[in-house]
């Protein structure tokens, strides 16, 4: 098991833990990851994600279905009192990080 910490800046971030659950599989990606908060009585969450090719059911989620998530939100605060030019962009940015998965998904 392995620790990210490329998300802890200040604040919130910095008392969320996230750990990879699992080994890299066949496209070197891992599919299993826990965050949890380092104190409090917050429950943790697991991710699983898409492991393998889409048999007759999905077994996890995509990263467009993560990324449309996050847009969701970003979408909201930019509607509301958080509206600002780094929400803005970083909605540009999950947009266009969702167009180029989506490209690779259809193959063109």
């Amino acid at each position: 098991m392995r620790e990210l910490t490329s998300h802890k800046v200040n604040g919130l971030n910095e008392l969320l833990r996230i750990e990879v659950l699992d080994e890299p599989g066949q496209g070197n990606a891992c599919h299993r990851y826990r965050v949890s908060p380092t104190i409090g009585n917050a429950l943790g969450v697991t991710i699983d994600f898409q492991n393998g090719p889409l048999g007759k059911y999905p077994n996890g989620l995509s990263n467009e279905a993560l990324l449309a998530i996050v847009q969701d939100r970003l979408e909201g605060f930019q509607s509301g009192p958080f509206a600002c030019d780094d929400n803005y962009q970083a909605l540009q940015a999950v947009l266009e990080a969702n167009r180029w998965l989506q490209k690779r998904t259809r193959g063109n």
